[in-house]
Order: C-alpha cells, then structure tokens, then sequence
C-alpha cells in the first residue's frame, strides 16, 4: 500500500480547520470550488488524494475533493482543449516550504515544471491537470488555496466586473517573474488576479479546467440581483436531487465559466 504523503498527513492533523470555507463577503459571496472535465475521474482523485493533501468528501450524490479554503471537483469528459489558452489559465496554491514540497512531490513521481522564481512551481497532474503552487510562510500545514489568475486583454474592467458582481475587493499583486504589479481583485478565500493577455482568449466552458465555483448565502436573491444588473444566467438556479444544494451557472463577459452554488459544503444548512 502506497504511504500518504506529507501533506496528506499535514491535512489529517486539520481536517476540522479544513472543512470550512471563508466566512461570505457583505455581497455574501466566497470561493468555494474548481471544476475539471477529465477522462479519468478515478485518476484524478487519487492524484489529489495522495500527493496534494485532499480528502474526499460527500454532499448527496455530489464527491469533492476538499482542500484548505476550496473544493476540487471532476466531470468526466472530453475536454475541448487543455487549461493553457482558456480565458482561466490556472489556479494556486501557497505551501510553508516550497523546496521541500518539490523534494517531496519528486520522491512521488510527481512532475514539475520551475522557471526564473525559486517560489514558485507548477505541479502537473494527470491530463495535463497544472497547479501553481507558491511559498508563503504564514501557511502552517499541506496546501491553501490561493488565486484563481486570468489572462484579459483589459484586466482593469474585469477586475471592475468582479467587484461590482461578486463583492470582490481591488487590489494589486506583485509580478512573480518581473517587476511591477497586475490588477486583483479578491473575494473571501481566493484572490482573483487579472494578468494582460496579449490576445482574446477562449472560454474556459468545455476546457480541462471548466470553471470555477461561488458559492453565495441566498442564491435565489444574488441571481435576482445579477439579472437586474443586466447579468444573465446560462443555465437557471436547479437543486441538486438528494441534497440541500442549489445551482445556477453564468458567463462572465471574457468566457469564464462559472457555477454559483448554495450550501456547497457537506453538513450547510
């Protein structure tokens, strides 16, 4: 039997401090998932379990993979085209130590990818599955979520966007890979960062890493709101069979792909 690894262990020793997402913005908005189409479910859900730390959880017939501040989630299928060239070009994760977490991930067999930052990495999973992963210091045990980064022609309006639909906070973050700073907006549990994209890009819908999750405090009265702003749904609010969650999903105008979810966390009420 293949020995768990160290963040595995690391998030063992937490699991209560894990199971919860941040506490909602005034907009009573936070993050709350990643969702990936892949061919190999069963695959991916080992990867995650066995060398990122995750804990395979259960809200009715839905299976997530928790993480610090964010689930992770799979839908099998054939993706359209990888993360690399989607509108969503990754998300994050920061670790206390990141040259033992490499040390650690090689020992496993697990690639990844270094540029100019010695803070930074990239780990990839199976299908082309690739997280960046960052040193932070003030992170104590395995991995926490992050950013979700994105490659707009014009970052200052989606970071506009994001405030004003989401709640989210503008800021600016630091280059990893040069000097100056990108737009940012965040939102409780991720930083969004808007890093300028040479070109238009396409939607994350249908790609390896389809969209990303809210989830909202009432989300029946958030989708009125975004409806009276002139935002409309892609698919209407649903309530997932067997379970106390609710669903809708929108675009946002650049081609992220996005699901709002109402007590996405096992044991919400």
């Amino acid at each position: 039997m293949k020995s768990p690894s160290v963040f595995l262990l690391a998030i063992l020793a937490a699991v209560p401090a894990l199971a919860q997402l941040a506490p909602p913005n005034s907009a009573g908005v936070r993050m709350g998932h990643v969702h990936f189409m892949v061919q190999d479910v069963d695959g991916q859900k080992r990867f995650w379990t066995e060398h990122m730390g995750g804990i395979e959880v259960h809200n009715g017939p839905l299976s997530l993979i928790q993480m610090p501040g964010v689930y992770i989630m799979f839908r099998k299928g054939e993706p359209s085209g990888p993360q690399a060239g989607a509108i969503v070009d990754h998300v994050s994760f920061t670790v206390h130590d990141l040259q033992d977490a490499i040390a650690q991930w090689k020992s496993e067999g697990v690639k990844t990818e270094q540029f100019t930052n010695p803070l930074q990495v990239y780990v990839v999973g199976p299908e082309g599955v690739r997280i960046e992963i960052l040193q932070d210091r003030t992170v104590t045990k395995g991995l926490k979520f992050n950013h979700v980064h994105f490659f707009p022609e014009d970052p200052a309006a989606m970071q506009a966007w994001y405030a004003k639909t989401f709640g989210g906070v503008p800021a600016k973050r630091p280059m990893l890979t040069g000097p100056g700073t990108i737009d940012a907006a965040d939102v409780p549990g991720a930083g969004l960062s808007f890093a300028k994209g040479k070109t238009a890009l396409v939607s994350t819908k249908g790609r390896t890493l389809d969209h990303i999750g809210f989830d909202v405090t009432n989300l029946d009265e958030f989708c009125r709101n975004l409806e009276a702003q002139g935002t409309k749904l892609d698919a209407p609010i649903r309530k997932i069979p067997d379970s106390n969650v609710k669903v809708a999903f929108l675009l946002d105008p650049w081609g992220t792909y996005i699901e709002l979810t109402e007590n996405l966390a096992p044991g919400s009420k």
